[in-house]
């Protein structure tokens, strides 16, 4: 199988559930300590091996782009004074991600925002990485369902297992009862979007991380909108799946909903008391409030 070398990152949404913060602010933007979501992502796929970062932006995201880009500015003030540290940091994610960034005009979903992406993929296989979804492990979780892919082919969707209660606020895969190729994968014939506890084929829920070959683009752009008149990516799964394989794979980490305001703080003040720096000190101020 071909190497992944692309990820795309759906960057143009609103954000509203961190209102008043993001009318001016992209979501992505928003740093967990002083690094934005959307470069710890990008951070990722880089350790994965993957170098080539196509950004799908809406209106006011323009610094989104801005961030992988050299400031000239920046670091020569920097440098005037002697703070090479900061200077290499500044410098360091410009150098290594080669970014392309491809405007989707209408928030019409996650679905449409992959297909904004075909002119710029091309016929290989890529990835793709929802930046609200930060998920820290010993090797990328982004690496890890590539790997997957390269062994077995197909198309991989990360899955984690929640609680019954839980998986109604996340899409479930439905598996086929298929024999596993290999570890931590399960064969599907479905996906249901945020199903009734009830009625949850499974409590394997969909996290924000694919594997998709160039097919995945003529389905997306055969399915119908939904009510909402969006295209949903899950239903452009549905209909790969008529063509290939594909598997859900449970990746080994810890996963961070950053995109609701409890994730968001679980995210910061774990990755806070991790940091060398900072972590001492924020430790014995936790420990010195009155809970």
């Amino acid at each position: 199988m071909k190497k992944i070398r692309k990820a795309v990152f759906p960057a143009a949404g609103l954000g509203t559930r961190f209102l008043p913060a993001t009318k001016v602010i992209p979501k992505e933007m928003l740093p967990i300590v002083d690094t934005p979501q959307i470069q710890i992502g990008v951070q990722e796929a880089l350790d994965a091996g993957i170098e080539d970062i196509v950004f799908i932006t809406g209106r006011g995201k323009v610094s989104v782009v801005d961030h992988f880009d050299i400031s000239y500015e920046l670091e020569e003030h920097l440098r005037s004074r002697g703070k090479d540290q900061l200077h290499s940091q500044a410098r360091e994610i410009a150098d290594k991600a080669h970014v392309a960034s491809i405007r989707q005009k209408n928030p019409l979903g996650l679905g449409h925002a992959v297909l904004c992406a075909k002119s710029v993929v091309g016929n290989e296989p890529f990835a793709v990485i929802l930046s609200d979804d930060i998920i820290r492990s010993e090797k990328p979780a982004i690496g890890q369902l590539a790997d997957a892919y390269e062994e077995h082919g197909g198309a991989m969707v990360s899955v984690m297992e929640v609680e019954n209660k839980e998986i109604s606020k996340y899409g479930s895969v439905i598996p086929s009862g298929d024999l596993s190729p290999g570890p931590r994968l399960t064969p599907l014939q479905g996906m249901i979007e945020k199903p009734l506890a009830s009625e949850a084929p499974s409590n394997l829920a969909i996290i924000g991380r694919y594997i998709l070959p160039p097919e995945i683009f003529e389905c997306l752009e055969n399915v119908a909108p939904d009510a909402n008149g969006e295209i949903q990516l899950t239903d452009g799964i549905r209909l790969l799946m008529k063509q290939m394989p594909v598997f859900a794979y449970e990746f080994e980490g810890k996963r961070y909903d950053t995109g609701d305001k409890l994730g968001f703080l679980q995210a910061t003040v774990e990755f806070a008391l991790d940091r060398d720096d900072v972590g001492p000190s924020f430790r014995d101020y936790l420990r010195s409030l009155d809970l």
